[in-house]
């Protein structure tokens, strides 16, 4: 695949440009990305320069970092869970804090893998996505009751009276009004049986991201990223080498992500084919990858990546609520309208799913990457 002209561009343009020889990814350009100014005031003025800082100077710090936040948001949960204390919101808050730590250690220790002890590496990586997604779970579940309820309502809601004197829009108005009144008959039943499987869901959720916290393995997590904060274990020989070596794994992350965007299926594909999700979410996972990359390399994040990276996270939301209606769907003998409603509220929800594939086409800044055949 061709390289974009505008590209994500992950080496420092602050620092001397780095010798070919870098394999499949020495062409890259050291252009800054789009919506930079190229004065000096972007993050890229913020980097890192290869030439003046080690390897250890530049991933060390980062990785020490992260495990600072995700101690901090440790305790911050332990505080806020307290059976005395009220503020679930706190609590909530300092759960995605601490998730939002664990997948920057993690994504930076598959990253940067070759400039850290492998062995170590892959067992705290392994450890932190069991964490993450133990975690991830409760909110998960409440988030997508949340949207189930709230587009039910909105589909079986009043219809929009028609403009006077129009005799079309009246009857297509009348229509309108029979195919909600009809929905409207199944509606409440469907909402009060996505809301009995999801709220159990988030209760063992629940559940289990509490026996999941107090479990040995979780100790031992937070034991070794403990011991992360004051010291990184890197690879034989790492710490002389200049920060240019980590250039060339933070090149092939943003390849794999070019590449995952470039496979993409076009616009005009079946929003219904299901099929089609797991590019999708293999691209929201090494877009995620990237921009830790980005964060490493050049000391701040990639504001060109955050729309389209939103956007993303909105299709994902929107491929599993559209399964769980699909899932309650098939629930045995439930009453004709309420499969009829729990049909219109999984195709509403696929159409989300192509509706946030459109806002990530319209935002990705790299237009090539979606036009490459």
């Amino acid at each position: 695949m061709r390289r974009p002209d505008q590209q994500t561009t992950t080496r420092p343009t602050t620092g001397p440009a780095p010798g070919a020889g870098t394999g499949t990814d020495a062409d890259a350009t050291v252009d800054a990305p789009p919506g930079k100014a190229e004065d000096g005031t972007g993050p890229a003025a913020e980097g890192h320069p290869a030439g003046d800082l080690t390897t250890e100077a530049v991933l060390a710090p980062y990785l020490r970092g992260q495990a600072a936040d995700f101690l901090r948001s440790l305790r911050l949960h332990h505080e806020h869970s307290a059976p005395a204390e009220s503020g679930g919101h706190d609590a909530a808050a300092a759960t995605r804090a601490l998730r939002r730590a664990a997948r920057r250690i993690s994504g930076s220790l598959h990253t940067f893998r070759a400039a850290l002890d492998p062995h170590w590496a892959d067992q705290l990586r392994a450890e932190l996505a069991w964490l993450s997604g133990v975690l991830a779970r409760e909110h998960a579940y409440a988030n997508r009751l949340t949207r189930l309820v709230e587009a039910l309502h909105q589909l079986s809601g009043p219809a929009l009276p028609a403009a006077r004197g129009a005799r079309a829009a009246g009857e297509a108005a009348a229509s309108d009004a029979q195919g909600r009144a009809a929905l409207g008959v199944g509606a409440a039943r469907a909402g009060a049986l996505l809301e009995r499987r999801l709220t159990l869901a988030r209760t063992r959720s629940h559940s289990a991201a509490l026996q999941a916290l107090g479990s040995s393995r979780f100790h031992a997590v937070a034991d070794a990223v403990a011991l992360l904060a004051s010291d990184v274990p890197l690879a034989p020989g790492t710490t002389g080498r200049t920060a240019e070596a980590l250039l060339e794994p933070a090149e092939r992350a943003e390849q794999r992500l070019l590449t995952a965007v470039a496979a993409l299926p076009p616009a005009d594909s079946e929003p219904y084919n299901e099929a089609q999700d797991a590019a999708w979410h293999q691209a929201r996972l090494l877009l995620r990858l990237h921009r830790y990359a980005h964060e490493v390399v050049l000391g701040a994040a990639a504001p060109a990546l955050a729309s389209c990276g939103h956007a993303l996270d909105l299709h994902r939301d929107a491929v599993e609520a559209a399964a769980a209606a699909a899932a309650a769907a098939r629930t045995p003998r439930i009453a004709p309208a309420t499969a009829y409603a729990l049909g219109v509220l999984h195709a509403d929800q696929r159409h989300e799913v192509e509706a946030a594939r459109a806002v990530f086409r319209e935002t990705w800044p790299y237009a090539t990457a979606l036009t490459a055949p």
